[in-house]
C-alpha cells in the first residue's frame, strides 16, 4: 500500500488493489484533490478514517446520449415541476449531501476539510453544483468536479422531495456538453438511469 506525504503524487493506478485502492494518507488541499481527479483518481472514506485514496476497475460511468428517462419523469419535464440551477447555493449543496444516511456507511466522507477544500475549487471554477427547487425552497441538488476536459466527475446528491435530485441529474446532463459523466462505483440508482461500468484503462483515455 502507498502512503502519501507531503509532496502531491500518486502511484500509477495500476497498483491500486483489486478493490480499487491505490493509497492512503496526503490531504486534501485543492491542488492534491484536482491533481488526483485529472490522473483517474478520488477520495473517499469515512468520518475519522485516514484519507483513502482510490482508483476502482471497472469504473462506472455515463455517458449522456445513453441517459435513461422514464414515462413519469417525463411527465414531472413536461409539467416543469421543479426548477433547476446551476452554481446558486453551492454551500448549501454539499452540506445537504454531507447530510444524507447511506446504507453500509456509519458516517460521511464529506468532511469539514473536504467541504473546504471544494470550496475553494468551486471559487476557481473547477466544482459545480447543481441545485433543484420547489418554488424558493431547495429540495435537491448534486455537486462535482468539471476537469475542463469534457469529463464531469460527480460527487454527491440529495434529495428532500420525491424524485428531486434525478430531476436536477437528468437535466444536468441533458443541458451539458460533457462527453462522460464520471460516476466512480456501481449503484443500482445510477445504473437505472443509464450508467454503465468500463475497464478502467478505456476510462484514463478520457482524461
Amino acid at each position: 500500500m502507498y502512503f502519501l506525504n507531503e509532496r502531491i503524487t500518486f502511484p500509477e493506478v495500476s497498483q491500486a488493489s483489486k478493490d480499487g485502492l491505490l493509497a492512503i494518507g496526503g490531504d486534501l488541499c485543492p491542488e492534491r484533490v484536482l491533481y488526483a481527479y485529472s490522473k483517474g483518481i478520488f477520495p473517499w472514506f469515512e468520518e475519522g478514517e485516514p484519507i483513502l485514496w482510490w482508483s476502482p476497475d471497472p469504473r462506472f460511468v455515463l455517458f449522456p446520449s445513453d441517459v435513461k428517462v422514464s414515462k413519469s419523469m417525463k411527465q414531472l419535464f413536461k409539467k416543469q415541476r421543479f426548477k433547476v440551477t446551476k452554481n446558486q447555493n453551492f454551500k448549501a449543496v454539499i452540506e445537504n449531501c454531507a447530510k444524507v444516511k447511506r446504507e453500509g456507511q456509519q458516517g460521511t466522507w464529506i468532511t469539514e476539510d473536504m467541504i473546504q477544500s471544494y470550496q475553494k475549487l468551486h471559487e476557481s471554477g473547477y466544482v459545480t453544483s447543481i441545485e433543484v427547487w420547489d418554488e424558493n425552497e431547495l429540495v435537491g441538488g448534486l455537486y462535482g468536479i468539471d476537469l475542463k476536459n469534457g469529463m464531469f466527475c460527480g460527487e454527491s446528491m440529495f434529495t428532500l422531495k420525491s424524485n428531486a435530485s434525478k430531476y436536477g441529474f437528468i437535466h444536468f446532463v441533458q443541458n451539458s456538453n460533457f462527453k462522460i459523466i464520471d460516476c466512480q462505483i456501481f449503484t443500482p440508482h445510477l445504473e437505472s438511469l443509464g450508467a454503465k461500468e468500463i475497464p478502467r484503462k478505456e476510462f484514463l483515455t478520457f482524461l
